[in-house]
Protein backbone atom coordinates (compact mmCIF):
# COMPACT_ATOMS: atom_id res chain seq x y z
CA UNK A 1 0.00 0.00 0.00
CA UNK A 2 2.38 2.39 0.89
CA UNK A 3 4.44 1.50 -2.22
CA UNK A 4 1.10 2.25 -4.39
CA UNK A 5 0.73 5.60 -2.56
CA UNK A 6 4.46 6.81 -2.72
CA UNK A 7 4.40 6.16 -6.34
CA UNK A 8 1.17 7.95 -6.55
CA UNK A 9 2.21 10.97 -5.39
CA UNK A 10 5.37 11.45 -6.97
CA UNK A 11 3.61 11.23 -10.04
CA UNK A 12 1.34 14.05 -9.40
CA UNK A 13 4.77 16.22 -8.66
CA UNK A 14 5.89 15.71 -11.41
CA UNK A 15 2.93 15.99 -13.74
CA UNK A 16 2.55 19.30 -12.11
CA UNK A 17 5.78 20.47 -12.66
CA UNK A 18 5.95 19.36 -16.23
CA UNK A 19 3.10 21.18 -16.98
CA UNK A 20 4.48 24.17 -15.07
CA UNK A 21 7.61 23.54 -16.75
CA UNK A 22 6.07 24.20 -20.08
CA UNK A 23 4.23 26.99 -19.01
CA UNK A 24 7.59 28.71 -17.93
CA UNK A 25 9.32 27.54 -21.33
CA UNK A 26 6.94 29.04 -23.36
CA UNK A 27 6.96 32.01 -22.08
CA UNK A 28 10.77 32.37 -21.67
CA UNK A 29 10.57 31.37 -25.38
CA UNK A 30 8.59 34.53 -25.71
CA UNK A 31 10.62 36.99 -24.12
CA UNK A 32 13.54 35.39 -26.38
CA UNK A 33 12.40 35.84 -29.61
CA UNK A 34 11.10 39.47 -28.81
CA UNK A 35 14.67 40.09 -27.77
CA UNK A 36 16.44 38.53 -31.38
CA UNK A 37 13.35 41.26 -33.31
CA UNK A 38 16.42 44.07 -33.39
CA UNK A 39 18.55 41.43 -35.01
CA UNK A 40 16.69 39.99 -37.96
CA UNK A 41 17.91 41.16 -40.68
CA UNK A 42 21.70 41.53 -39.38
CA UNK A 43 24.18 39.94 -41.56
CA UNK A 44 22.38 36.61 -42.35
CA UNK A 45 20.32 36.54 -39.41
CA UNK A 46 16.46 35.42 -40.16
CA UNK A 47 13.61 34.90 -38.63
CA UNK A 48 14.26 30.94 -39.10
CA UNK A 49 17.47 31.33 -37.19
CA UNK A 50 16.06 34.02 -34.58
CA UNK A 51 13.34 31.00 -33.88
CA UNK A 52 16.51 28.06 -34.25
CA UNK A 53 18.53 29.94 -31.97
CA UNK A 54 15.31 30.52 -29.28
CA UNK A 55 15.16 26.44 -29.30
CA UNK A 56 18.50 26.23 -28.74
CA UNK A 57 18.71 28.28 -25.40
CA UNK A 58 15.49 26.56 -24.24
CA UNK A 59 17.49 24.56 -21.90
CA UNK A 60 19.57 26.88 -20.15
CA UNK A 61 16.25 28.85 -19.58
CA UNK A 62 15.38 25.16 -18.14
CA UNK A 63 17.93 24.55 -15.66
CA UNK A 64 17.47 27.77 -14.28
CA UNK A 65 13.91 27.71 -13.52
CA UNK A 66 13.78 23.54 -13.07
CA UNK A 67 13.85 24.95 -8.76
CA UNK A 68 11.19 27.85 -9.40
CA UNK A 69 8.96 25.24 -11.48
CA UNK A 70 9.35 22.08 -9.08
CA UNK A 71 8.33 24.49 -5.98
CA UNK A 72 5.00 25.53 -8.09
CA UNK A 73 4.06 22.12 -9.32
CA UNK A 74 4.89 20.56 -5.79
CA UNK A 75 3.05 23.05 -4.12
CA UNK A 76 -0.05 22.53 -6.93
CA UNK A 77 0.28 18.76 -6.61
CA UNK A 78 0.21 18.61 -2.92
CA UNK A 79 -2.22 21.50 -2.29
CA UNK A 80 -4.70 19.46 -4.79
CA UNK A 81 -4.54 16.45 -2.86
CA UNK A 82 -5.12 18.58 0.29
CA UNK A 83 -7.89 19.96 -0.93
CA UNK A 84 -9.69 16.81 -2.45
CA UNK A 85 -9.09 15.37 1.33
CA UNK A 86 -6.90 12.70 -0.12
CA UNK A 87 -3.53 13.52 2.25
CA UNK A 88 -5.93 13.29 5.25
CA UNK A 89 -7.38 9.68 4.20
CA UNK A 90 -3.39 9.35 4.04
CA UNK A 91 -2.64 10.90 7.64
CA UNK A 92 -5.97 8.86 8.79
CA UNK A 93 -4.22 5.78 7.70
CA UNK A 94 -1.40 5.97 10.09
CA UNK A 95 0.94 7.54 7.68
CA UNK A 96 3.43 10.35 8.94
CA UNK A 97 4.31 13.64 7.56
CA UNK A 98 7.36 12.79 7.84
CA UNK A 99 6.92 9.93 5.39
CA UNK A 100 5.05 12.07 3.09
CA UNK A 101 7.98 14.30 3.24
CA UNK A 102 10.23 11.29 1.92
CA UNK A 103 8.34 10.61 -1.02
CA UNK A 104 7.83 13.76 -1.79
CA UNK A 105 12.25 13.99 -2.11
CA UNK A 106 11.65 11.38 -4.06
CA UNK A 107 10.01 13.32 -6.59
CA UNK A 108 12.89 15.84 -6.04
CA UNK A 109 15.48 13.69 -6.69
CA UNK A 110 14.43 12.44 -9.98
CA UNK A 111 13.93 15.99 -11.17
CA UNK A 112 17.52 16.87 -9.18
CA UNK A 113 18.68 14.07 -11.69
CA UNK A 114 17.09 15.57 -14.58
CA UNK A 115 18.18 18.95 -13.91
CA UNK A 116 21.71 17.49 -13.67
CA UNK A 117 21.30 16.29 -17.51
CA UNK A 118 20.73 19.45 -18.46
CA UNK A 119 23.08 21.67 -17.06
CA UNK A 120 25.99 18.99 -17.60
CA UNK A 121 24.72 17.61 -21.08
CA UNK A 122 22.22 19.15 -22.87
CA UNK A 123 22.47 22.99 -22.31
CA UNK A 124 25.81 23.90 -22.56
CA UNK A 125 26.40 22.66 -26.43
CA UNK A 126 23.29 23.55 -27.61
CA UNK A 127 23.95 27.14 -26.27
CA UNK A 128 27.29 27.38 -27.29
CA UNK A 129 26.47 25.98 -30.41
CA UNK A 130 23.18 28.77 -31.16
CA UNK A 131 25.56 31.38 -29.89
CA UNK A 132 27.93 30.60 -32.93
CA UNK A 133 25.06 30.12 -35.13
CA UNK A 134 24.12 33.51 -34.77
CA UNK A 135 27.30 34.95 -34.50
CA UNK A 136 28.35 33.68 -37.57
CA UNK A 137 25.41 34.88 -39.12
CA UNK A 138 25.58 38.24 -38.19
CA UNK A 139 29.32 39.11 -38.74
CA UNK A 140 29.91 36.21 -41.84
CA UNK A 141 33.15 38.26 -42.61
CA UNK A 142 35.08 37.42 -39.35
CA UNK A 143 37.12 34.31 -38.63
CA UNK A 144 37.48 33.12 -35.23
CA UNK A 145 39.66 30.50 -33.44
CA UNK A 146 40.91 29.49 -29.58
CA UNK A 147 40.51 26.93 -26.96
CA UNK A 148 41.70 28.57 -23.35
CA UNK A 149 41.58 32.12 -25.33
CA UNK A 150 39.94 33.83 -28.16
CA UNK A 151 41.92 34.92 -31.12
CA UNK A 152 40.54 37.21 -33.66
CA UNK A 153 41.14 38.12 -37.41
CA UNK A 154 39.82 41.54 -38.36
CA UNK A 155 41.86 42.75 -41.69
CA UNK A 156 45.20 42.82 -41.66
CA UNK A 157 44.85 42.32 -37.65
CA UNK A 158 45.04 39.51 -35.09
CA UNK A 159 43.59 40.39 -31.41
CA UNK A 160 44.31 37.94 -29.24
CA UNK A 161 41.91 37.97 -25.78
CA UNK A 162 42.87 35.83 -22.78
CA UNK A 163 40.01 36.36 -20.49
CA UNK A 164 36.74 37.97 -20.14
CA UNK A 165 35.85 39.98 -17.10
CA UNK A 166 32.26 41.57 -18.10
CA UNK A 167 30.07 42.06 -21.50
CA UNK A 168 32.70 44.09 -22.85
CA UNK A 169 35.86 44.20 -20.37
CA UNK A 170 39.35 41.72 -21.47
CA UNK A 171 42.28 40.50 -19.88
CA UNK A 172 45.28 39.93 -21.29
CA UNK A 173 44.79 41.43 -25.06
CA UNK A 174 47.64 41.07 -27.20
CA UNK A 175 46.76 42.90 -30.99
CA UNK A 176 49.10 41.84 -33.94
CA UNK A 177 49.31 44.41 -37.14
CA UNK A 178 50.31 42.83 -40.40
CA UNK A 179 50.95 44.67 -43.40
CA UNK A 180 49.94 44.12 -47.21
CA UNK A 181 52.19 40.87 -47.54
CA UNK A 182 51.20 39.04 -44.56
CA UNK A 183 54.47 40.51 -42.94
CA UNK A 184 54.66 41.25 -38.95
CA UNK A 185 54.90 44.72 -38.69
CA UNK A 186 53.96 45.36 -34.63
CA UNK A 187 53.19 43.58 -31.67
CA UNK A 188 51.23 45.36 -28.62
CA UNK A 189 49.95 44.06 -24.96
CA UNK A 190 47.55 45.59 -22.67
CA UNK A 191 46.70 43.98 -19.21
CA UNK A 192 42.92 45.01 -19.38
CA UNK A 193 40.64 46.50 -21.99
CA UNK A 194 36.89 47.55 -22.66
CA UNK A 195 34.97 48.00 -25.44
CA UNK A 196 32.39 50.23 -26.13
CA UNK A 197 29.30 50.21 -28.65
CA UNK A 198 30.99 51.77 -32.04
CA UNK A 199 33.81 48.83 -31.32
CA UNK A 200 36.30 51.50 -29.76
CA UNK A 201 38.59 49.77 -27.96
CA UNK A 202 40.17 51.53 -24.80
CA UNK A 203 43.80 49.89 -23.88
CA UNK A 204 45.44 50.14 -21.04
CA UNK A 205 48.82 49.68 -19.50
CA UNK A 206 49.66 49.30 -23.70
CA UNK A 207 53.08 47.88 -24.42
CA UNK A 208 54.01 47.74 -28.55
CA UNK A 209 57.19 46.65 -30.14
CA UNK A 210 57.01 47.84 -34.34
CA UNK A 211 59.07 46.04 -36.83
CA UNK A 212 60.73 47.92 -39.00
CA UNK A 213 62.48 47.39 -41.63
CA UNK A 214 66.18 47.98 -39.43
CA UNK A 215 64.94 47.48 -36.02
CA UNK A 216 62.51 46.95 -33.59
CA UNK A 217 60.97 50.53 -31.92
CA UNK A 218 59.26 49.76 -28.52
CA UNK A 219 56.82 52.34 -26.81
CA UNK A 220 54.48 52.37 -23.60
CA UNK A 221 51.53 54.16 -23.23
CA UNK A 222 49.10 54.27 -19.90
CA UNK A 223 45.93 53.82 -22.21
CA UNK A 224 45.48 54.20 -25.82
CA UNK A 225 42.72 53.71 -28.58
CA UNK A 226 42.22 50.82 -31.36
CA UNK A 227 39.52 51.18 -33.80
CA UNK A 228 38.05 47.51 -34.71
CA UNK A 229 34.68 45.85 -36.32
CA UNK A 230 35.35 43.20 -34.05
CA UNK A 231 32.67 43.61 -30.77
CA UNK A 232 31.51 41.92 -27.60
CA UNK A 233 29.31 39.91 -28.69
CA UNK A 234 31.62 38.41 -31.36
CA UNK A 235 34.88 37.75 -29.19
CA UNK A 236 32.11 36.19 -26.59
CA UNK A 237 32.28 33.32 -28.75
CA UNK A 238 35.57 31.86 -27.43
CA UNK A 239 36.14 33.54 -24.16
CA UNK A 240 35.26 30.82 -21.85
CA UNK A 241 31.81 31.86 -19.98
CA UNK A 242 31.12 30.26 -16.50
CA UNK A 243 27.35 30.29 -16.98
CA UNK A 244 27.64 28.37 -20.49
CA UNK A 245 30.22 25.89 -19.36
CA UNK A 246 29.42 22.20 -18.48
CA UNK A 247 30.89 21.22 -14.98
CA UNK A 248 33.34 19.03 -15.71
CA UNK A 249 34.87 22.16 -18.54
CA UNK A 250 34.79 24.70 -15.33
CA UNK A 251 36.35 21.69 -13.50
CA UNK A 252 39.29 21.72 -16.19
CA UNK A 253 39.40 25.41 -16.56
CA UNK A 254 39.78 26.08 -12.73
CA UNK A 255 42.74 23.69 -12.56
CA UNK A 256 44.12 25.52 -16.31
CA UNK A 257 43.84 28.97 -14.32
CA UNK A 258 45.56 28.10 -10.77
CA UNK A 259 48.46 25.76 -13.12
CA UNK A 260 48.76 29.32 -14.29
CA UNK A 261 48.99 31.50 -11.33
CA UNK A 262 45.81 33.06 -12.62
CA UNK A 263 42.78 34.21 -10.65
CA UNK A 264 40.20 31.22 -10.33
CA UNK A 265 37.37 32.21 -8.00
CA UNK A 266 35.02 33.56 -10.02
CA UNK A 267 34.84 29.95 -12.07
CA UNK A 268 35.27 28.08 -8.79
CA UNK A 269 32.39 30.07 -7.41
CA UNK A 270 30.24 28.82 -10.51
CA UNK A 271 31.39 25.49 -10.40
CA UNK A 272 29.89 25.18 -6.89
CA UNK A 273 27.05 26.84 -7.15
CA UNK A 274 25.78 25.01 -10.09
CA UNK A 275 26.20 21.51 -7.79
CA UNK A 276 24.23 23.54 -5.14
CA UNK A 277 21.62 24.56 -7.14
CA UNK A 278 20.88 21.12 -8.81
CA UNK A 279 20.59 19.62 -5.47
CA UNK A 280 18.44 22.37 -4.22
CA UNK A 281 15.88 21.07 -6.75
CA UNK A 282 15.50 18.21 -4.40
CA UNK A 283 15.03 20.39 -1.55
CA UNK A 284 12.53 22.56 -2.82
CA UNK A 285 10.05 20.67 -3.41
CA UNK A 286 9.50 19.31 0.10
CA UNK A 287 9.14 22.93 1.09
CA UNK A 288 5.45 22.42 -0.60
CA UNK A 289 4.73 20.13 2.36
CA UNK A 290 4.04 22.45 5.10
CA UNK A 291 1.76 23.94 3.04
CA UNK A 292 -0.40 21.44 2.15
CA UNK A 293 -0.73 20.33 5.56
CA UNK A 294 -0.76 24.26 6.77
CA UNK A 295 -2.66 27.43 5.71
CA UNK A 296 -2.87 27.50 2.41
CA UNK A 297 -4.51 23.78 2.68
CA UNK A 298 -7.99 25.53 1.34
CA UNK A 299 -6.61 27.96 -0.65
CA UNK A 300 -6.28 28.25 -4.38
CA UNK A 301 -4.37 27.26 -7.24
CA UNK A 302 -3.38 30.88 -8.12
CA UNK A 303 -1.99 31.83 -4.46
CA UNK A 304 -0.43 28.31 -4.56
CA UNK A 305 1.44 29.56 -7.82
CA UNK A 306 2.21 33.00 -5.73
CA UNK A 307 4.05 31.93 -3.29
CA UNK A 308 5.98 29.50 -5.31
CA UNK A 309 7.40 32.24 -7.32
CA UNK A 310 7.95 34.16 -4.77
CA UNK A 311 9.94 31.83 -2.91
CA UNK A 312 11.37 30.48 -5.78
CA UNK A 313 12.60 34.21 -7.13
CA UNK A 314 13.96 34.96 -3.20
CA UNK A 315 16.00 31.91 -3.44
CA UNK A 316 17.07 32.91 -6.85
CA UNK A 317 18.00 36.31 -6.41
CA UNK A 318 19.80 35.82 -2.66
CA UNK A 319 21.92 33.03 -4.38
CA UNK A 320 22.95 35.78 -7.13
CA UNK A 321 23.65 38.49 -4.93
CA UNK A 322 25.74 36.20 -2.62
CA UNK A 323 27.77 35.17 -5.96
CA UNK A 324 28.87 38.52 -6.82
CA UNK A 325 28.68 39.59 -3.06
CA UNK A 326 31.40 37.26 -2.42
CA UNK A 327 33.93 37.95 -4.68
CA UNK A 328 33.58 41.71 -3.49
CA UNK A 329 34.22 40.36 0.16
CA UNK A 330 37.02 37.63 -0.90
CA UNK A 331 34.74 35.04 0.76
CA UNK A 332 35.50 31.24 0.17
CA UNK A 333 33.83 29.87 -3.08
CA UNK A 334 31.88 26.88 -1.21
CA UNK A 335 30.61 29.25 1.26
CA UNK A 336 28.95 31.34 -1.76
CA UNK A 337 28.03 28.77 -3.46
CA UNK A 338 26.23 26.54 -0.52
CA UNK A 339 24.81 28.91 1.65
CA UNK A 340 21.45 29.38 0.32
CA UNK A 341 21.23 25.95 -0.62
CA UNK A 342 22.15 25.39 3.29
CA UNK A 343 19.49 27.62 4.32
CA UNK A 344 17.09 26.25 2.16
CA UNK A 345 17.62 22.98 3.17
CA UNK A 346 17.24 23.99 7.36
CA UNK A 347 14.12 25.78 6.83
CA UNK A 348 12.55 22.96 5.22
CA UNK A 349 13.90 20.57 7.72
CA UNK A 350 12.02 23.05 10.32
CA UNK A 351 8.90 23.78 8.51
CA UNK A 352 8.50 20.19 7.82
CA UNK A 353 9.43 19.03 11.60
CA UNK A 354 6.24 21.51 13.06
CA UNK A 355 3.78 20.11 10.73
CA UNK A 356 1.42 18.17 13.05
Amino acid sequence: MTTILSRYVIRAVLGSTALVMLVLLALSALYLFINEQDDIGVGNFTVANALMYVGLNLPKYAFDLLPIAALIGALLALGGLARTLELIVVRAAGVSTMRIAMWTAGAGLILMIVTGLIGEVIAPPMEQYGRQMKTFAKFNDFSIAGNKSAWAKDGDMMISVRQQAAGNRYGGVYVFKFDGQRRLRSVGHANNASIDKNNLWQLENYVESRIDDERVVASKEPETQLQTRLSPEFLGLAVLDADSLPGRGLFSYIQHLKSNGLDARTYEVAFWARIARTVAVAIIVVLAVPFAFGPMRSTGTGARTVVGIMIGVVFFLMAKMLESGGEVFNMPPLVVAWLPTALLALITFIAVSRVR
